[in-house]
């Protein structure tokens, strides 16, 4: 067999991903790669005119549905409506919708904190649930999270997001060591400093802490949204199939740089 004939093991035809939080950011930077790999992608966020025009600009492999992820029990209703509106089953769940709170921890209250968790853990828990009976069934499936450097390094004023970000590491491992025999990987991101409109609301008016990421950050530069979208198309392809329970960095070197 010649070489150009062997099959792409990055394509991901005949997938189907769910995305939460797709329709800006991160999000939107992984729909628009997973959607150019070859896979049905599903944008889930509260904002439907954002989700809509998100969905048209990727093109036909995209659809949404606007739903609000902290209505914890209605996770089964959303993975139902997110797999009727993409005409196939679920097998790439993508839990990266979030928030970001830019304050002191005095400053933190415990229902800011407890917002913080149910949004990025809680939610995220409820939608694994929804979507792992399927793909133990099928015994084939892809859940990735993202994560971030605040859950790798110490990153001051962001303490509920912190905590927050660092449960979903203990429930990458945790889950990916009870499925992964199954057939089921479970991976996440942790995004460094990416422009997106997170990035700049928690860098607004503070030219200090921008200089103190671009001196730390071995490549120099903040990184663009497409740079975690390729991240997240390798480790859903056939590419990784041997690749589960790992927390990538995509960060320009931030978490070892000095």
């Amino acid at each position: 067999m010649h070489i150009r004939e062997a099959k792409n093991p990055f394509r991901l035809g005949g997938q189907t991903a769910l995305i939460t939080g797709g329709g800006t950011g991160l999000g939107l930077g992984m729909a628009r790669c997973l959607a150019q790999a070859g896979a049905r992608v599903v944008l889930v966020g509260r904002r439907e005119d954002k989700l809509a025009g998100a969905a048209a600009a990727i093109g036909p492999l995209a659809s949404f549905v606007a739903n609000d992820i902290n209505k914890l029990d209605h996770a089964v209703e959303l993975v139902h409506a997110a797999e009727k509106a993409a005409g196939a089953p679920i097998t790439v769940l993508i839990n990266n919708a979030g928030t970001h709170l830019k304050q002191t921890a005095l400053e933190t209250t415990p229902e800011e904190l407890q917002a913080m968790l149910t949004t990025h853990v809680c939610a995220a828990h409820a939608l694994v649930r929804a979507v792992l009976p399927g793909m133990l069934e099928r015994r084939q499936g892809n859940i990735l999270f993202t994560t971030s450097m605040a859950s790798i390094i110490g990153v001051p004023l962001v303490l509920a997001y912190s905590a927050a970000k660092s449960a979903l590491v203990g429930m990458v491992r945790s889950l990916a060591a009870e499925v992964s025999c199954s057939g089921v990987r479970v991976n996440a991101i942790a995004p460094g400093w990416i422009e997106t409109d997170m990035t700049s609301q928690a860098l607004q008016g503070d030219p200090a802490r921008l200089n103190k990421i671009l001196a730390r950050t071995p490549m120099g530069r903040l990184g663009a949204i497409e740079d975690v979208g390729h991240a997240a198309v390798y480790l859903c392809s056939p590419a990784a199939k041997f690749v589960t329970g790992i927390i990538l960095p995509v960060d320009g070197g931030a978490s070892i740089g000095f």
